[in-house]
C-alpha cells in the first residue's frame, strides 16, 4: 500500500509546465510519457508479483507457487496418497491387534492346561504314595485284632505300636484319606471287589456281608477297592415229599 501511494505521488509530480518554450514543452512531454510508461511497468510487475503464478524470493531462495488449478490437483493427489497410507497403517494395526489377541488366548489356554496337568500330577503322586502306605495300616489293624497281650509287658508293647498306628491314621486323615464303610451296603462295582459269595437269607441278595480288606478313598477318588463278601440268594430247600416224588418219576 505504501508503494502505491508513493507511485501516485510521483504521477502527480509528472505534470507539464506550459510556461516554457515549445521545444522545452516537447522535451518535457516526452520525459513525462517515459516516466508514465515506467510507472505502468512497475505497477504491472507488482501486480504479477501478487498473483499465485509469480516467483517470490524469501531469504534469497526463489520458489514458484502453482496456480489454483495445479494446486488443487496436487492437493487431491497428496490427500489420496495420505488416505492410502492411513488405510495401510490401520490394516497393519488391526493385524497386530488380532495377532496379539490370538497369542494372549493361546497363552491363557496353555497356562490353564499346565495348571491342570500339574494338579493331576500332584494328585497322582499323592495317590501312589498313600497306596504304598495302606498295607502298613492293614498290618497294624491285623495286629490289633489278633494279638492278645497276656501280661503288663506285652500290653505296654501293644499300646506303643498302637499309638504309632493312631498317628499314621491321623496323618492320612489330614491329607483327605477316609476308609470305606462297606458292610451292610449294596454291592457297588465302582467301590467294591467281590471275592466271595455267601448264600444267606439274613441279608438281601447283593448286600455286602463282610469287608475282608478295607477300601480307602482320597476325596472322591478311589485309592483301593474294598474286597468284600456278598450275600447271595439261599439255595432252594428240597422237602422229603419232593425228593420221594423225584425218585418215583425216575
Amino acid at each position: 500500500m505504501m508503494g502505491e501511494e508513493n507511485q501516485l505521488e510521483n504521477l502527480q509530480d509528472l505534470t507539464v509546465d506550459s510556461s516554457g518554450s515549445p521545444e522545452e514543452i516537447a522535451d518535457q512531454t516526452m520525459s513525462t510519457e517515459a516516466d508514465l510508461n515506467s510507472e505502468e511497468f512497475n505497477l504491472a510487475s507488482q501486480a504479477n508479483n501478487d498473483s499465485p503464478t509469480a516467483a517470490s524470493s524469501e531469504n534469497g531462495t526463489f520458489t514458484l507457487e502453482p496456480d489454483n488449478a495445479a494446486s488443487e490437483s496436487e492437493y487431491q493427489a497428496a490427500l489420496e496418497e495420505l488416505s492410502q497410507e492411513v488405510e495401510s497403517l490401520r490394516t497393519q494395526v488391526d493385524d497386530r491387534t488380532n495377532q496379539y489377541v490370538r497369542i494372549a488366548a493361546d497363552f491363557d489356554n496353555f497356562r490353564r492346561r499346565a495348571q491342570k496337568e500339574k494338579e493331576e500330577l500332584e494328585e497322582k503322586i499323592k495317590c501312589s504314595t498313600i497306596t504304598e502306605l495302606l498295607p502298613v495300616v492293614d498290618n497294624f489293624e491285623r495286629a490289633r485284632s489278633h494279638i492278645k497281650p497276656q501280661n503288663d509287658g506285652e500290653m505296654n508293647i501293644h499300646k506303643s505300636y498302637q499309638s504309632v498306628y493312631k498317628q499314621l491314621v491321623d496323618c492320612l486323615k489330614r491329607v483327605g484319606v477316609s476308609p470305606m464303610r462297606s458292610e451292610g451296603k449294596d454291592f457297588d462295582p465302582n467301590l467294591h471287589e467281590a471275592v466271595m459269595r455267601e448264600a444267606t437269607d439274613e441279608h438281601p441278595e447283593g448286600t455286602v456281608v463282610e469287608e475282608l480288606v478295607r477300601g480307602y478313598m482320597l476325596g472322591d477318588r478311589v485309592l483301593r477297592h474294598a474286597m468284600v463278601k456278598v450275600a447271595a440268594a439261599p439255595d432252594p430247600v428240597v422237602t422229603s415229599e419232593e425228593s420221594d416224588r423225584g425218585h418215583e418219576d425216575s
